[in-house]
């Protein structure tokens, strides 16, 4: 089952004036079913269906989540920590990626001026669908997932080098493309996580080559923060990260999912 957050065409921003926006209505939940959204009352629990089907033709796909936080998992798959430099962590390497740096499918990646090499990362990603706090060893963590989708951490590379940590360098506004749509089955085991830029392949991996799990992810976050409805947990990027540049197209391919695409532009400053 494919859940989606969507705006009729005819509502979208980006058909609206800036005072029709004040007023617009807001994003709305949906199951994609063949070429069509049906509409649901929320994402989260048993989907209640409002009647209100709209053609895929007819509605712009929105970032699927709107979360607190962004919980990133680094150098998770052994050859990528390798064309970095890096050794290889014992434990899950965490770091966080503001809200503010969130979009959704064909929204455009925004280069600043500040950086000289801005990165994509392409990643497979959790969103958390129950309260998850401290759980239990050996308890079953597929009750706090929601689905699955694709994730871009795009990464100043430069600012990341030069700061060590990771803050500056993975915040900036546009820095978190995420979509286009949450996938509800289980499908870690057979995952394959792909990146093209401009049309050709620069990144592939499978989720089985991850050095920590999704259920070792889990619950090592969840020792530490609460997890809320919502949230979102990158597990990490396989090799073959690089650059972007304005007037770049990249996409990010989870199997299972679909595509995650994005323009890239510079940052007017």
């Amino acid at each position: 089952m494919k859940l989606c957050r969507f705006q009729p065409l005819e509502f979208s921003s980006a058909n609206l004036s800036r005072s029709e926006k004040k007023s617009h209505p807001e994003a709305r939940a949906g199951v994609i079913e063949g070429g069509e959204v049906r509409e649901i009352k929320s994402l989260f629990g048993v989907p209640e269906f409002t009647g209100s089907d709209w053609p895929l033709a007819e509605i712009r796909l929105l970032v699927p989540a709107m979360p607190s936080k962004i919980v990133c998992v680094g150098r998770n798959y052994a050859e990528h920590a390798a064309e970095l430099g890096n050794e290889v962590p014992k434990e899950p390497l965490i770091f966080l990626k503001p809200p503010s740096s969130v979009i959704g499918p064909d929204e455009p990646i925004l280069i600043p001026s500040i950086s000289q090499r801005v990165d994509y990362e392409g990643e497979f990603a959790i969103v958390i669908g129950e309260t998850c706090y401290r759980p239990a060893a050996g308890e079953d963590l597929r009750r706090y997932i929601l689905g699955y989708t694709c994730l871009n951490d795009v990464t100043a590379r430069d600012l990341q080098i030069r700061d060590v940590q990771f803050t500056r360098g993975k915040s900036f506004d546009t820095f978190c493309p995420i979509g286009p749509f949450i996938e509800a089955e289980w499908i870690v085991a057979s995952a394959t996580v792909e990146t093209h830029v401009n049309g050709q392949r620069k990144q592939f991996g499978h989720t089985s080559q991850m050095l920590f799990s999704t259920d070792a992810i889990i619950h090592w976050i969840a020792q530490v923060m609460t997890l809320l409805p919502g949230d979102v947990i990158a597990t990490g990027t396989p090799p073959g990260v690089g650059a972007l540049a304005a007037g770049d197209t990249v996409e990010v391919s989870v199997s299972g999912i679909g595509t995650l695409r994005n323009p890239v532009a510079a940052r007017e400053e």
